[in-house]
């Protein structure tokens, strides 16, 4: 299981991802005794809640036990798996709250193009596609490591798109927790790009001081403040 690249906490697996409303989910079930009560309580379709359930079980493993008719009307449990598949969400959830709301990359940098609220932004580590302010010139990019995805070099295409901005760079430093770690590239500037993934990516990955990594994040995760509030030397040196 790997930790995706969002704001939030994910577990992912086969490129399924299992986030807090699956989780809810279960929960209700597990409260409820049945899928139907779970998603009335949760103000969800049941239709779309099975759909989610199979999907979750495609990737993950049984997780609801389902029995049908009887003087009871048939009802739904939780399997073991589910409620380990919850246990480790939520310790992940834990160590995410207490280490990812701090953490990031701030690169400085100069927009060269601008498509609507996203730019491209010139930074010492190369070209970032982000969204920026209307107006801004000069702008201070940040990049938080929750948002940031972790690649062997080559398991990506060549191919830029400007959905995802990608850097390779070399491991200067792993720092792990109980379930989670933080990875620091050096992608050739003072600033180190800080990715936080998974123990278990670490050792897919083959992750190690001195190995190259190729680091991937979101435009649309990438924001940006202008460098210079207040004055005019954003359009001085146009």
């Amino acid at each position: 299981m790997d930790l995706d690249a969002g704001f939030d906490a994910q577990l992912d697996k086969s490129g399924v991802e299992f986030d807090e409303r699956d989780a809810g989910l279960l929960r209700a079930i597990d409260d409820h005794g049945s899928l139907n009560a779970a998603a009335g309580a949760l103000g969800r379709s049941y239709s779309r809640s099975q759909r989610r359930v199979v999907e979750l079980e495609e990737a993950f493993g049984p997780l609801v036990a389902r029995e049908r008719g009887g003087t009871g009307g048939g009802g739904s449990t939780l399997t073991d798996g589910a409620r380990d598949l919850l246990v480790a969400f939520e310790r992940l959830t834990a160590e995410f709250t207490g280490v990812a709301e701090v953490e990031e990359t701030v690169l400085d940098g100069t927009v060269v193009e601008r498509d609507g609220e996203l730019a491209t932004v010139e930074t010492p580590a190369g070209t970032v596609r982000a969204i920026v302010p209307t107006g801004s010139r000069r702008v201070r990019l940040a990049i938080r490591a929750d948002a940031v995805t972790l690649h062997t070099p080559g398991a990506l295409p060549d191919r830029e798109t400007s959905a995802r901005n990608r850097f390779q760079g070399e491991v200067t430093a792993i720092e792990s927790g109980d379930a989670l770690a933080r990875v620091a590239l050096d992608i050739g500037t003072d600033a180190r790009l800080t990715a936080l993934v998974t123990r278990e990516s670490i050792a897919t990955l083959a992750l190690s001081l001195g190995s190259e990594a190729v680091a991937s994040f979101k435009a649309t995760a990438t924001r940006a403040i202008p460098a210079q509030q207040g004055t005019s030397d954003e359009r001085t040196d146009d």
